[in-house]
């Protein structure tokens, strides 16, 4: 059903046939007889009266996928302690809920192999009805507040522990206020996944192994000496410890309680590794190998990555920070020591669901596992998981554990192997790489398109974008005019909301609203978000990330990015779109295919000149008004409806201002140039709103110099027994060569990248000193005995002359 069809509804203008009762009790989502459940009603003022009772907020909203987070349903009327609480997830899993002394109903949020939004149900009836829904946010577990989760004190400890010289206690420290009971447990827990990989027997196994201690005071810390574990547990190389209330039954799932991170259970292992950890991890990488060697090749199918930090920082739809090792944050990046940032990329491969990570240097240059230990890794499971989740290696956090980091525990941490670790799992260089077409809109508003056009469409009204039939894609703006500096509506335009949608992917629309029309609003499926504790969702088809308060990433499952930044009168907007896009957008973004003749194309194929003018490109972009069946807004006030909804999207009695009019000392002092910035000052008469489109341009100017192609040549080897200096393979970077002592190089001392991706000179080779000389002699033993032929020669013949002279 169309979104301006609902917004009809809840107005009034529409009416369904409804049943007898004016309620929300199974029926959040829908409309009413005289009343809506949709969640646009709150803000309409057409919810029925226990809208609140039967679509549930809840608090918290979001908490690990190993679940045990306990959360309280908000708007629910106190009930009976006696009361049977269920809670449904997804239809098919149940845990019990409870009512606590004040009335509230409590649910438990169950384990999940899958991350991003949950639909609940609950009932108060032992599970006879479930007249009451919510969603619920299952994150992956590192992404969990750190004040939620048990700590590991002194984690490094933890994961050496039985290697040479680390023994002693261990120490898990925990928040008592989060299980508001007097005594606990502690147990551990490890993950498996058993059957054939990439078969459909492949199975996640979150198992509870044995308890630490019973009955323990929650007194914020329990410490201990390990024990090696039972035969039986020593199978299990991953895992966390779950704190819980002593009345549970050891094991019992889905119940209030607080885990730790989840880390490589060396502290358990057996006697074994304790004796000779370097041994006992050398034999589990060599086999490690020897079963890489028979799965699959997903190397073959991930994204190349980026030549340079620039480049991976602004491709936005296809890579995020690595929270692992993040130069905003400041983070120690472990594992790659010689990094300052990484990124990983946001979509699984494919077929396997591998992940992709490239890591740079300060200088910006990635780094290789060829040169260093220090190289971006691939994952054969990616970290975050992949949808649709649930099975190996799609499992958030926990397959990427089994594949890629036991692993790299076995070979590089707790043994002298890591080559045979960098080998399987060798960095991807640039070479393949190609950075996305980049088109904003910002201002006045001001578009600048993928193949390079400028101009300036200032209609009012709701537009397409970008829209593209390869994938569905649609990105649609509304623009509203601003205030002049007198409180007068300016004779100018300014993009206030964006709405984004790809195949079958949630709605994301992103908007200047609220009470003073300059907060910052996100909202899902028409549903307003708040980001109080997660600023990175798992959606449908998409990943929705919000920074502070003022920027918003969709990064869509083709590998589109769509940034949107919020500025005090306007939000500017950035498409980035990959290469299998070209030749397919429309919109006034412009038709990308490295052509800037046709941008100005009508929705009926119809090319306008190059040259169009002002007049004109106002007929332009009224073309491309979006329709009220095709429209992905929310209308959710009367403002909305009555001037975007009940109106034509262009509003045809509006005639913006074409020229700015004279140019002034103040303006000129504060653009700088900038004739956007000029344009939009002068128009407005408010030096606010030019300094904020010049922030926006130089924004979008930044983003093309960071996304320049560059050029790579390819890793370079150094020649055997000898060595190189240099580890930049993009144009212009030389590599120099040198030999060991008691080798003399031959081929290129220095090789240069080309323009045409290739190395300059011969490739150089280290031979044995001796067998140069050996050479030498040799050639100087033929040289002599040549001189010896040619002297004997030429003696012969000065005797043959005198002879003859002689005769005569």
């Amino acid at each position: 059903m169309q979104l301006w069809w609902f917004a009809l509804l809840a107005s009034g203008l529409l009416w369904l046939p409804a049943e007898s009762q004016d309620s929300c009790a199974g029926h959040c989502g829908a409309f009413r007889k005289n009343c809506s459940c949709h969640v646009t009603c709150w803000s309409l003022s057409t919810c029925c009266p226990d809208y609140k009772q039967f679509c549930l907020g809840i608090e918290p909203y979001s908490g690990s996928v190993m679940g045990g987070q306990d959360f309280v349903l908000l708007g629910q009327p106190q009930v009976p302690q006696a009361s049977s609480v269920v809670c449904r997830f997804r239809e098919t899993i149940q845990t019990q809920g409870y009512v606590d002394d004040k009335g509230r109903i409590h649910c438990v949020s169950p384990l999940l192999y899958e991350s991003g939004r949950i639909p609940f149900r609950v009932s108060l009836d032992g599970g006879q009805t479930f007249p009451s829904s919510g969603t619920w946010l299952a994150v992956h577990h590192s992404k969990v507040s750190d004040s939620s989760k048990s700590e590991l004190v002194n984690d490094t400890k933890w994961q050496y522990y039985g290697t040479p010289g680390v023994t002693g206690n261990l120490t898990l420290s925990w928040n008592g206020s989060l299980l508001p009971e007097p005594t606990v447990n502690i147990e551990l827990w490890g993950y498996q996944e058993t059957g054939k990989p990439y078969s459909g027997d492949w199975k996640a196994q979150w198992s509870y192994l044995y308890t630490l201690a019973r009955n323990f005071p929650n007194s914020h810390k329990f410490t201990f000496t390990p024990v090696p574990a039972k035969p039986q547990y020593q199978a299990w190389e991953v895992g966390a410890l779950r704190i819980s209330g002593s009345k549970h039954q050891d094991g019992e799932r889905d119940v209030p309680a607080v885990w730790s991170s989840d880390h490589a259970l060396a502290w358990h292992l057996g006697e074994d590794f304790r004796r000779d950890s370097a041994s006992w991890a050398t034999a589990k990488c060599h086999s490690w190998v020897q079963l890489e060697k028979t799965l699959p090749n997903f190397l073959e199918e991930i994204e190349d990555c980026p030549c340079t930090l620039a480049q991976a920082r602004a491709d936005t739809g296809r890579f995020f920070t690595d929270y692992g090792c993040d130069i905003e944050r400041g983070s120690v990046c472990t594992y790659h020591p010689e990094a300052v940032h990484c990124v990983r990329s946001i979509q699984g491969s494919p077929r396997y669901a591998a992940g992709q990570q490239c890591c740079y240097t300060a200088a910006g240059t990635q780094v290789l596992t060829k040169d260093s230990s220090s190289g971006s890794t691939p994952d054969r499971g990616h970290d975050w998981g992949s949808y649709p989740y649930g099975a190996p290696p799609r499992v958030p956090g926990l397959s990427h554990w089994l594949y890629d980091v036991i692993t790299f525990y076995y070979c590089c941490l707790w043994s002298n192997n890591c080559h045979l670790y960098l080998d399987l799992r060798p960095s991807s260089d640039c070479q393949t790489y190609r950075p996305p077409h980049l088109a904003s809109a910002f201002g006045d508003p001001h578009f600048l398109t993928f193949d390079g056009v400028r101009f300036t469409f200032n209609g009012r009204g709701e537009y397409v974008m970008v829209q593209s039939e390869l994938t569905d894609l649609m990105v649609q703006a509304r623009t509203q005019s601003p205030s002049t500096a007198s409180g007068a509506q300016a004779l100018a335009t300014a993009i206030l909301a964006v709405a984004v949608k790809e195949n079958v992917s949630d709605v994301v629309e992103v908007r200047l609203g609220g009470p003073s029309g300059k907060t910052l609003e996100v909202l899902l499926n028409q549903e307003l978000l708040n980001f109080t504790e997660q600023s990175w969702l798992d959606l449908k088809g998409t990943y929705l990330s919000v920074a502070g308060n003022r920027n918003v990433s969709v990064m869509l499952g083709s590998g589109a990015g769509v940034e949107i930044q919020a500025h005090e009168h306007f939000l500017s907007l950035s498409v980035l779109l990959p290469k299998k896009f070209l030749n397919h957008t429309r919109g006034l973004l412009g038709t990308l295919n490295n052509n800037s003749s046709d941008d100005f194309m009508l929705r009926n194929g119809t090319v306008l000149s190059p040259s169009i003018t002002p007049q004109e490109l106002l007929e332009f972009g009224a073309d491309w008004a979006i329709l009220n069946e095709s429209s992905l807004f929310t209308y959710d006030s009367s403002f909305l409806m009555n001037n975007y909804l009940q109106k034509p999207k262009h509003d045809p009695d509006f005639l913006p201002a074409f020229s700015p009019g004279p140019l002034t000392p103040e303006v000129s002092s504060l653009c700088r140039g900038d004739l956007l910035c000029q344009f939009d000052a002068l128009v407005t008469g408010r030096l606010d709103i030019g300094n904020a489109t010049r922030v926006a341009h130089e924004q979008h100017q930044r983003l093309q110099r960071d996304l320049k192609p560059e050029v790579s040549c390819g890793w370079l080897a150094p020649p055997e027994h000898g060595k190189k200096t240099g580890t930049r393979y993009l144009v212009g970077s030389s590599v120099e060569f040198s030999c060991e002592p008691g080798y003399s190089l031959s081929g290129s001392k220095q090789r240069t990248c080309q323009p045409d991706g290739r190395w300059s000179g011969e490739v150089p080779n280290c031979e044995p000193a001796s067998n140069s000389s050996n050479k030498t002699v040799l050639l100087g033993v033929i040289l002599g005995v040549l001189c010896v032929v040619v002297l004997a020669v030429l003696g012969y013949v000065l005797l043959r002359r005198r002879k003859k002279r002689t005769v005569m």
